[in-house]
């Protein structure tokens, strides 16, 4: 069993707190949060104790698992890592590339597993739709969000966008060539909506579209290839594949038959909708850490993928900056 414990016990961290407890394995010894009322409601529904400290919580532990505001996340993770602790961190890693840089350098003296909780990886319906992904060449992504002040501590970019950026990453093997983005603070400090286009060196463009002032909620990403389409719907977890073949007349048709005109022939389009397990995306990658701890792998989302996100991230954020400052 390998003894974890929880360092913030807000609303994700009781998520979190709850399925830990359903994945046998791990032994749930506590946790920490510094607010008093959290913490007896805590204790009372979960039935596992408050540390009264970071390092007293990190002194009990095999694990330590970090829920804490973002700003907190780089002290919480030295402190564990220093201690040769395993650490699964929330995303964004951190709130600076600096801190980033710093992590890696320490994860890699404390030799012990590292995972970034970039939970949409885990996602069934992303899940589903990877191995339709073929050199995508074209990719559009919306996650709007109802105004929450929750998380606007940070730009929207780290909060919402950053998880497109870091599943974009994941699907797009190649160094990215240029980075345009435009966005505007309306009821917070920081951009609470934001739109930024990813130019990749293999020739791929990703559209992406972030606000937490929106009416609806909506997480869906489009993914565009030679001879697919493919939608994954975040929120919904759905997934619709299309895709388009040369038409056979010996074959029955499935879909419908599109005439190019010109003599160019007749393509068939197939759609398919297949049906997803429904999953829980955050149990599911605290279960993928602890397999990579027991099984001595590599994370399914390490610490060197939670920097290149931030990195993106902090790009989008500057380019976003100085469009302000070319308009003062």
């Amino acid at each position: 069993m390998l003894k974890i414990g929880v360092l913030g016990a807000g609303h994700l961290g009781k998520i979190h707190l709850k399925c830990i407890k359903e994945i046998p394995g791990y032994d749930l010894v506590g946790f920490y949060d510094p607010d008093a009322s959290i913490v007896r409601h805590v204790e009372e529904e979960f039935g596992v104790k408050n540390w009264g400290t970071v390092d007293k919580l990190i002194d009990a532990v095999d694990v330590v698992d970090i829920v804490t505001p973002t700003i907190s996340h780089f002290e919480c993770a030295s402190k564990s890592l220093k201690k040769c602790r395993h650490v699964f961190i929330e995303k964004p890693i951190v709130t600076s590339l600096e801190e980033a840089r710093d992590l890696i350098n320490i994860a890699g003296e404390a030799n012990v597993k590292v995972q970034v909780g970039h939970v949409e990886r885990f996602n069934p319906a992303f899940l589903a739709a990877e191995p339709a992904f073929d050199r995508p060449m074209f990719i559009e992504s919306h996650r709007l969000a109802q105004f929450n002040p929750r998380g606007t501590d940070v730009p929207v970019i780290l909060d919402l966008m950053i998880h497109d950026i870091d599943i974009i990453l994941s699907v797009v093997k190649s160094n990215i060539r240029k980075i345009s983005a435009s966005g505007v603070a309306v009821l917070s400090d920081t951009p609470d909506i934001a739109n930024a286009r990813i130019e990749f060196d293999n020739g791929c463009v990703a559209n992406l579209t972030a606000s937490r002032i929106s009416l609806k909620n909506m997480r869906k990403s489009r993914f565009f290839q030679r001879d697919a389409y493919i939608s994954v719907d975040f929120l919904k977890k759905e997934l619709e594949v299309v895709r388009i073949s040369v038409a056979d007349q010996n074959t029955a048709v499935q879909g419908f038959v599109v005439e190019l005109g010109q003599g160019k022939g007749t393509r068939q389009i197939h759609f398919d909708k297949p049906e997803i397990k429904p999953s829980n995306a955050i149990k599911a990658e605290l279960e993928s850490f602890y397999s990579a701890i027991i099984n001595n792998t590599v994370p399914s989302v390490t610490i060197n993928d939670g920097y290149l996100a931030l990195e993106v991230a902090h790009k989008i954020i500057e380019k976003i900056n100085q469009n302000a400052r070319n308009i003062l």
